[in-house]
């Protein structure tokens, strides 16, 4: 299953950031992540799939969406 790929309106999506270019590109991205569902999607999944997972960060980043003045990057 590792080797799979999965295509989505013709691009390969390796990631959640390869599924969201191939819909509008970066914008899209930097909107998605200012929604707290995504935020609570993306810390269920890294605490399932990240040893080194950082809670208190987590929490910081919880505790900001839906503020007016929250952005975040894919890095972050």
């Amino acid at each position: 299953m590792k080797n799979k790929k999965i295509m989505v309106l013709g691009f390969e999506v390796n990631s959640l950031t390869d599924m969201l270019k191939a819909k509008d590109g970066d914008f899209y991205i930097a909107d998605w992540l200012r929604n707290r569902n995504t935020i609570e999607f993306l810390g269920i999944w890294e605490q399932a799939n990240n040893p080194k997972f950082n809670y208190g960060e987590f929490a910081i980043i919880k505790s900001l969406v839906g503020l007016n003045s929250y952005k975040i990057s894919v890095k972050e």
